[in-house]
This record gives structure tokens, C-alpha cells and sequence, in this order.
């Protein structure tokens, strides 16, 4: 990371936005006022007050609290799944760039393969088939996303083979799983922090995305992207309604793919 005090303090800024929404998320069921389904007809598309600070929705319910409940639907859909991706990805690109030959060939092909095939309209389809639960939906999400660090780690792995330490432990009659868990996996894991931060986010405008077409999360959960996805139709007579969950996903994710930025820069 950068040296420069600016750069370092922007990188502190965006950890705190994203620790915050993460306290925010984990407290959720004591900062809400209100219980996320309870519903009162007669205060429905209400504008937002001293009452209802982010006004209520089409059933009477209280959006600050279903936005507050949606990030604990939202950011675990984020956080889980680009751990799951960034983990098959590290995986993938250590066995192919240790293994070499047939087997990086094929896991490389596999690669490009997945690279191409449009990641959005594959889940769509896959979400509208499968009518996925949240842990599917996590795994359908990480599916689509492991490629990038797959290729990261490949490289990095090519490079450390034809290191001195690599050959004195199979001089040494390290077992080559040995060399590969021992020895390359711990020095390409700082590659993977940085590739599962920047998932974070993409996975979290994945999950709204899908949700907003309504193949994501189902009511009567909530989550950012479903909020979206039931406010669509009341966008101008009512844009509270899509406001606030917008905003939060637009500041989360922003958050968090800038601190992976930063991530990435050199010392």
C-alpha cells in the first residue's frame, strides 16, 4: 500500500464506512424500531418523518428497518460468497500453475471458458430455474466469480516454483501436496485477501441485480436488491421507496471495492 498519508487516511475512511456497515448489520435487530414484517395498512407509502425516517412501503412497513435487516441479507451474500470464490479461485490457479502440462492446460481452458459465457444472464437463467435459497444463491454467485483470482494465483504460483525454496523442499522429499500446502499456498495468500476484498463487492451488486429482476432473494426476506426490485413500480410517486436501498448498496459497494483498490497498490 502506499506510503503517502492521504492515500493511507482515504484507506482508513473507507474501512471505517465498511466495518460501520457491517456493525450495522450484525446489530440490525436492535437498531431497527420497528419488528422488519410488521405492517399497518393505514400508514402504507407513507414519506419519510420523525416517525418513519425512511417512510414506509406498500404494505405499511417501516423501510428503514427492512433496509437495516437487508444488510445482514446483503452483505452475508457478499462476504460469503466471494470467500467461497476467492477460495475455489486460490485453488484452481495454485494446482494449475504447480502442476503445469495437461492439467494447467485444461483448468486454464475451463478458465476462459467461464470468463466468456456472461455472468449476469447465466445466473438469471440458473436463479429463475433453480429458484435458489440464500446458501444456493451464495454458491450460484461464487460459481460465477473465482476466475480472476484464479488467473492472479496461477501467475504468482508460476513465478514461485522456479524459486530456491521450492527445490530444497522436494530435495528435502516434501511430497509435492506438502510444497503446495506448505510452501506456495501461504505466499500467494496476500493475492487472495486482495481478490476476495474486490469480490465483496461485485458479489453484493450480483445479488441486486438478481434480486431486481426478481430471481434473487424471495420475500418476505429483505435485501437491498428485492427492496429495489418491489419499489420499481413506484419509482416516481414514491422514490423513498428505492432511495434508501439504492443508496445503500451504492455506498457499501463503493466502500469496499475502493479499499481493495487500495489493497492493490504497491507498498
Amino acid at each position: 500500500m502506499s506510503g503517502a498519508p492521504a492515500d493511507r487516511a482515504a484507506f482508513r475512511r473507507m474501512a471505517v464506512v465498511v466495518g460501520a456497515c457491517l456493525v450495522i448489520a450484525l446489530i440490525a435487530p436492535l437498531l431497527s424500531p420497528y419488528a422488519v414484517d410488521a405492517s399497518d395498512l393505514t400508514l402504507r407509502r407513507q414519506a419519510p418523518s420523525a416517525t418513519h425516517w425512511f417512510g414506509t412501503d406498500d404494505l405499511g412497513r417501516d423501510v428503514l428497518t427492512r433496509v437495516l435487516h437487508g444488510a445482514r441479507v446483503s452483505l452475508a451474500i457478499g462476504l460469503l460468497a466471494a470467500l467461497l470464490s476467492s477460495a475455489l479461485g486460490a485453488a484452481v490457479g495454485a494446482v494449475a500453475g504447480f502442476a503445469g502440462g495437461r492439467i494447467d492446460a485444461a483448468l486454464m481452458r475451463l478458465t476462459d471458458t467461464v470468463l466468456a459465457v456472461p455472468r449476469l444472464p447465466l445466473l438469471m437463467i440458473l436463479a429463475a430455474i433453480l429458484q435458489p435459497s440464500i446458501p444456493l444463491l451464495i454458491v450460484l454467485v461464487a460459481a460465477v466469480g473465482w476466475m480472476e483470482t484464479a488467473r492472479v494465483v496461477r501467475a504468482e504460483t508460476l513465478s514461485l516454483v522456479t524459486r530456491g525454496f521450492v527445490e530444497a523442499a522436494s530435495a528435502l522429499g516434501l511430497s509435492r501436496p506438502g510444497i503446495l500446502r506448505r510452501h506456495l499456498l501461504p505466499n500467494v495468500m496476500h493475492l487472495v485477501v486482495v481478490s476476495a476484498t474486490l469480490a465483496v463487492g461485485r458479489s453484493m451488486l450480483m445479488e441486486s441485480a438478481l434480486s431486481f429482476f426478481g430471481v434473487g432473494v424471495q420475500p418476505p426476506a429483505a435485501s437491498w436488491g428485492n427492496m429495489l426490485y418491489q419499489a420499481q413500480g413506484s419509482m416516481t410517486s414514491e422514490p423513498w421507496l428505492a432511495l434508501f436501498p439504492g443508496l445503500a448498496i451504492f455506498v457499501t459497494a463503493l466502500a469496499v471495492n475502493l479499499a481493495g483498490d487500495r489493497l492493490t497498490e504497491p507498498a
